[in-house]
């Protein structure tokens, strides 16, 4: 279905979507067992007796995954319970060798927080139901008529984050797992590597007519796993149950798989409803309290989150929001930025320092981090000041960043020692731009009948015989004035 016949369903109909976020924590070892929780090792390689659920083998809990959920639920303003239990979730799938699942149901970690977002540069809060700590299930591929299990993700701790049905457009709902993937790499809680499933998404979708307050019935598009992948599904899903009621059947409360590939969603199962998955409290596992000590350690400890940092840059730095957007993307940006504005020690530089990030630095990076960088903050500072102190032109500051990234030189030496100081001695450039004009004539005479655009012209000509060095706005207001 295109966008222009969706839009025209939605004038009708009305989405309602609530999304579960599957957050891998960024711990070494798994959330109940020793095992490492390293990426692309040789499959089964990453188990142990807890993790294959063997006979007397014991869970013990992994701290750090609390650590780390609780930054997250500090982050997002979340209640946090000073005691909250484990409990145990039970299905049986090939992948889940326990034959059931170690979560938490009636007592999760944290709850009533919010997501905030950016929705046409107007900040949003999309409102939390839960968070809770939970261990992933293993991996089942399938080849033809057999399927193979890889259990090296079971037992690794996860944070299930799920939102209330606050989201009304499949744009904003990927909108939201950005925000979440920007807001979890900001903590230092997840890498959150969507291809490597350290986040994936369940959407649960809905549509209801314009003006109705009754929820409609909702199916599960389960195992999303990128930003564009969550839109689609979502843009189908709605579209599918829109085509499905218009023409007279009903939605059935399931779960569906999408297929990327083929741009559409299957039935997967019939969804599951509470008293199947017969939870009860882990008797194996203590109930978790969370002490003052651990609490005060997580709060001190947080960074700048993206949204105010985005605010900010726009109030402090004055940038547009879409470059502030950008630059608050990766915290280690956002960062470099705030670094090298302090070693200005001037806040006037911080839109120029920006631009030069946006253009020069960034396509030098060519997708790489910031820590790579061959210029430090300190340095891009020292150059972006010899601009705006008029020492050399935006032209050659460009071919001197160039020799810092390949020598790692500063700029002031490199300004010095290859003489590109930039040129604002009108006694210099009188006789040059005098020379220029009296060589283009027919130019000269266009210019004073009207064509005012080859100003432009002069001023490139006499940038070239001074290999760039002449200062910009001194050399266009002297041709104004020998112009006439």
């Amino acid at each position: 279905m295109s966008a222009g016949e969706l839009a025209a369903l939605l004038e009708t109909w009305e989405p309602v979507i609530g999304l579960e976020v599957h957050v891998q924590l960024a711990t070494e070892s798994k959330a109940f067992s020793p095992s490492a929780t390293a990426f692309g090792a040789e499959p089964n390689s990453l188990t142990d007796p807890t993790v294959l659920g063997l006979p007397g083998a014991l869970p013990s809990f992994n701290v750090k995954a609390l650590e780390l959920a609780l930054r997250l639920g500090v982050a997002t303003g979340s209640k946090i319970r000073a005691k909250c239990r484990f409990a145990r979730k039970h299905y049986f799938y090939p992948d889940l060798p326990k034959g059931y699942q170690i979560s938490q149901y009636d007592e999760p970690l944290c709850e009533d927080g919010a997501i905030e977002m950016f929705v046409d540069g107007q900040r949003k809060k999309v409102r939390l139901q839960r968070i809770h700590l939970e261990e992933d299930a293993g991996k089942n591929t399938h080849h033809g008529t057999t399927s193979l299990v890889d259990l090296n993700r079971a037992g690794v701790p996860l944070c299930e984050v799920v939102t209330l049905p606050d989201l009304h457009s499949a744009e904003d709902a990927a909108e939201y797992m950005r925000a979440l993937h920007r807001l979890v790499r900001y903590l230092g809680v997840s890498e959150g590597d969507m291809e490597k499933g350290q986040m994936r998404c369940d959407a649960n979708v809905s549509v209801r007519r314009r003006g109705e307050d009754r929820l409609g019935t909702r199916t599960e598009l389960k195992n999303i796993n990128s930003f564009r992948f969550v839109q689609r599904a979502i843009e189908h899903e709605i579209a599918r149950q829109i085509r499905l009621i218009e023409d007279g059947g009903a939605v059935e409360r399931e779960t569906r798989l999408w297929d990327a590939e083929a741009g559409s969603s299957q039935p997967m199962r019939s969804k599951e409803e509470i008293a199947d998955y017969r939870y009860f409290p882990d008797p194996d596992l203590p109930p978790l309290a969370v002490d003052g000590p651990t609490m005060r350690q997580v709060i001190t400890s947080m960074p700048e989150l993206p949204v105010p940092k985005l605010e900010r840059f726009v109030r402090e730095y004055g940038l547009a929001f879409d470059d502030a957007a950008t630059l608050t993307g990766e915290r280690e940006l956002a960062e470099y930025l705030d670094a090298a504005v302090r070693a200005a020690g001037d806040g006037a530089l911080a839109r120029p320092i920006a631009s030069f990030m946006l253009t020069e630095l960034l396509r030098v990076l060519d997708g790489r981090p910031i820590a790579t960088s061959p210029v430090t903050p300190v340095g891009l500072a020292e150059l972006m000041g010899l601009v705006v102190s008029e020492v050399i032109s935006g032209k050659i500051a460009k071919d001197v960043f160039a020799t810092m990234c390949k020598t790692g030189e500063s700029a002031r030496f490199i300004v010095e020692r290859d003489d590109l100081r930039q040129i604002s001695d009108e006694a210099v450039l009188r006789p040059l731009c005098e020379q220029i004009i009296a060589d283009n004539p027919r130019q000269a005479g266009q210019y004073r009948s009207g064509k005012d655009n080859l100003l432009g012209f002069f001023v490139g000509q006499l940038m070239k015989a001074t290999q760039g060095k002449a200062n910009p706005s001194l050399s266009a207001e002297l041709m104004k004035k020998l112009l006439g």
